[in-house]
């Protein structure tokens, strides 16, 4: 944990011997959960383990309005389809780290149940929310300040959006909320309202934020430096791989059960250059694919990986791509790559392709497009993606 507001009414929460609701909220705004989501879950599951009821909060009507925290620029608005498409990914996906068959200690929950759900939320209920908070104390926060004063807009709705986050701490009764460091304001603004509505105050909790692959971003879809739990194998391991070796020690600690003892062996050795970087992450690597996956899959990952990398083989399992060549008998490489979500844009792909990170047979392409006849064998792009390109049957 980096922060516990506070101490003193942590300790009285548990002097009641009662299990504790345990809040924390999800907003469905990508369709995958990522291991930056998976620090918070497991805090959540420690906590089950414990025998506290534990709330795994979809924030489907949050998503819709969308969380300022962070952001330099108002969200993108989601559409109520987005986001019912997004949730039902998350259903499926959090079993993978807490016991969502326990009726006893699990709760799945939406907070569309009282805006505008079970519980009616009009004009009424809205007039009794707004008037327990002031617009003052909102913008007081440093997203909206940095925003105002580069002359960026904050708009009225985004001002709702920590309202409705910690209305959502009155509505479930939560005893404790569980968030990032960026969600610190939103959770006060939960304890502010539960005092409001004549409730004794949660307790924040606050967990680290993890950096994706990049090792500078908050780990995010949107920013491309995600690792999701429900990537394939292979595709897990190798990003693992491409973190910075400054981030070895803060994974294992965040996303694995490794013990005290193993962690601080594992700074020292870094520290001192007793093991090479390269084979900590690879541990790292088997031990996440094989908690998200299998043993096998893991132990198969890691050879599969090394082929490649150490001993410069190819793949033994590629997917396979049929080329398609044009009205001039050609493949053009850019929108070939873009196509199979091997870059995120023409513009990546042109900049791969200028960098010799496209490969045909082992050769660097030098063009964007080849005659299909010269257009098959083993694409390369980036160190890690394979394709075995056919000619159309």
């Amino acid at each position: 944990m980096v922060e516990v507001i506070s101490d003193q009414d942590l300790t009285k929460k548990l002097a009641l011997k009662r299990p504790l609701v345990i809040k924390a909220g999800f907003d469905p705004t990508a369709p995958d959960l990522h291991l930056g989501h998976t620090v918070l879950l497991r805090k959540l599951r420690q906590f089950q383990d414990l025998g506290h009821t534990v709330v795994f909060l979809i924030g489907d009507a949050t998503a819709l309005v969308g969380d300022p925290s962070g952001q330099s620029k108002m969200r993108k608005l989601m559409t109520p389809a987005e986001v019912k498409a997004n949730a039902g990914t998350y259903q499926s996906q959090v079993k993978q780290i807490l016991k969502i068959s326990d009726a006893a200690t699990y709760q799945l929950r939406y907070n569309s149940e009282w805006f505008g759900g079970k519980t009616p939320f009009g004009l009424k209920e809205l007039v009794a929310l707004t008037s327990k908070y002031t617009v003052a104390r909102l913008i007081e926060r440093d997203d909206f300040q940095k925003r105002m004063k580069s002359g960026q807009e904050v708009s009225m709705l985004e001002l709702f959006y920590p309202l409705m986050q910690g209305y959502d701490s009155v509505m479930l009764k939560a005893d404790v909320e569980l968030g990032g460091t960026d969600q610190k304001f939103n959770l006060l603004v939960g304890r502010d309202l539960q005092r409001a509505y004549g409730q004794e105050p949660q307790v924040v909790l606050t967990v680290p934020l993890l950096e994706g692959t990049d090792g500078v971003q908050k780990m995010s879809k949107s920013l491309g430096n995600h690792i999701g739990i429900n990537e394939a194998p292979g595709e897990m391991f190798g990003k693992v791989m491409s973190i910075p070796d400054t981030l070895i020690v803060k994974y294992a600690t965040l996303l694995t059960d490794w013990t005290a003892d193993r962690l601080a062996k594992l700074g020292a050795d870094l520290t001192a250059k007793a093991i090479n970087p390269r084979d900590a992450k690879a541990d790292l690597g088997e031990e996440l694919v094989r908690m998200y996956h299998s043993k096998e899959a893991a132990q198969q990952a890691r050879a599969a990986f090394s082929k490649v990398f150490s001993q410069r083989q190819v793949p033994d399992d590629m997917p396979v791509c049929v080329v398609r060549p044009d009205e001039h008998g050609l493949v053009n490489f850019v929108d070939l790559i873009v196509n199979e979500g091997l870059a995120k844009s023409k513009n990546e792909a042109r900049r791969l392709l200028t960098q010799g990170g496209i490969k045909l047979n082992g050769t660097k392409l030098t063009q964007p497009a080849r005659p299909a006849a010269e257009a098959v064998g083993t694409l390369q792009v980036g160190p890690r993606h394979f394709r075995k390109l056919t000619a159309r049957s």
